[in-house]
């Protein structure tokens, strides 16, 4: 597995537009968030609904890759849950279109950004990047907040 930095590095060639930036900082959380609600929204008998297995799982995925950003994608992802299990309390048979509707407004945002931008998505090149999207926008508030990443 690469290490962290490389791999923001990486995505960062493809997001250097202000505007795509911008929409990628509105657009990433909200996919983010969307998957953690459909992910809700499946249950099975062993482990009861995807999301939380899936949340721990994804935890360590940025544990292995960093020791400090790691703690802000578990607060990330547990608002993330919360969230989405507010708007499945709240909207029930409604929270699956909820769901979709900010999922694909969401990409729509995303590949204008990059048609802007005047360059592909990187998770065409590995799709190792829809992770390091997350990631990587967490890297610029640890940034911003002098957090080493």
């Amino acid at each position: 597995m690469k290490a962290l930095q490389p791999l923001l590095d990486e995505y960062a060639v493809s997001h250097q537009n202000h505007t795509n930036i911008l929409i990628h900082r509105i657009c990433v959380p909200l996919i983010f968030w969307s998957i953690t609600g459909f992910l809700l929204l499946v249950t099975l008998p062993v482990v009861g609904n995807l999301a939380i297995p899936a949340l721990l799982l994804l935890t360590i995925y940025y544990f292995i890759l960093s020791k400090t950003l790691w703690i802000g994608m578990l607060i990330f992802s547990s608002i993330c849950l919360v969230v989405s299990y507010s708007v499945f309390i709240q909207f029930f048979n409604d929270a699956v279109w909820i769901f979709l509707i900010v999922f694909i407004c969401a990409w729509i945002g995303q590949f204008a950004g990059h048609k802007i931008e005047g360059k592909k998505p990187s998770f065409l090149k590995d799709l190792q990047f829809l992770l390091i999207g997350p990631a990587w926008l967490m890297a610029k508030i640890y940034r911003s907040l002098r957090i080493p990443i």
